[in-house]
């Protein structure tokens, strides 16, 4: 009843308080309708929009830095070579994570500095419309990921998805024109791209590692020590082959090189 009644008194304040006159608020929550701009303030409107698309892109930044740049490969890369070691959560994945991101930050710095010059400058300074802007800012970064698909020959993937998005009818026996392939199209077909790289990668860093504990195995099986977990055994042997032959130096070079770094 107290809560009923309480309720029934703040409302019939709120509906007697003037419409320009501000509701006594003894709790001090602020009034969120004073930060917003009026629906005539075309100013305003026009902030609250250019707002509203930064925090889209903020949002939307993770995704792009997973799909459109070289950080899959990277990550996939390292996180087999954590595998192939069996160190279980050494390095930790935090440390995968952020040294991902720095190889990303080196990989795509020349497409990064193209898209500076040819799209942001030119748009800051009042040369170029937003949509001129945005296909400018685009085209290096559409360039880099059709170079890495042509470098991994995996152009049957931009094929696969053409075919899923037009029919196939649309794609059969023509030859592959990068300008007639839309974003839709380019960037899950790099993705799948990386993926494979990826993976073709950690197996050339697997089969060192798998030769050890084939070994650690065999001997143990022959020694009769079938109880001994093998892995106990060949993990020290493998962060031995490791360190001696700078590892991290070589996994590192060749994922750098991969992107023709």
């Amino acid at each position: 009843m107290r809560c009923a009644a309480l309720l029934a008194l703040l409302s019939a304040a709120t509906a007697h308080a003037a419409p320009g006159q501000a509701v006594d608020n003894p709790i001090g929550v602020p009034d969120l309708g004073r930060l917003l701009p009026a629906a005539s303030d075309r100013g305003g409107m026009t902030t609250t929009m250019t707002i509203f698309v930064v925090m889209t892109l903020l949002s939307l930044a993770p995704s792009i830095l997973v799909l459109g740049t070289s950080f899959t490969r990277t990550v996939v890369v390292l996180s087999l070579l954590r595998q192939a070691l069996g160190t279980q959560q050494l390095p930790p994945g935090q440390v995968i994570i952020g040294l991902s991101v720095v190889l990303t930050l080196i990989t795509m710095a020349p497409t990064w500095r193209s898209m500076q010059s040819q799209a942001i400058e030119p748009y800051l300074a009042g040369q170029l419309g937003q949509r001129e802007a945005f296909d400018r800012g685009l085209a290096p970064l559409r360039d880099f990921m059709i170079r890495q698909i042509e470098q991994s020959r995996n152009e049957e993937h931009v094929h696969m998805f053409m075919a899923y998005t037009r029919g196939p009818s649309a794609v059969a026996g023509s030859a592959l024109r990068w300008s007639d392939v839309s974003m839709i199209e380019l960037i899950p077909s790099f993705v799948l791209s990386e993926l494979k790289t990826a993976f073709l990668m950690g197996i050339r860093i697997y089969l060192p590692f798998l030769v050890i504990d084939m070994v650690i195995s065999a001997i143990l099986v022959s020694m009769g020590m079938m109880m001994l977990p093998p892995v106990l055994i060949s993990l020290p042997f493998k962060l031995l082959l490791f360190v001696m032959a700078d590892g991290w130096k070589l996994v590192v070079g060749s994922i750098l090189s991969s992107f023709g770094g």
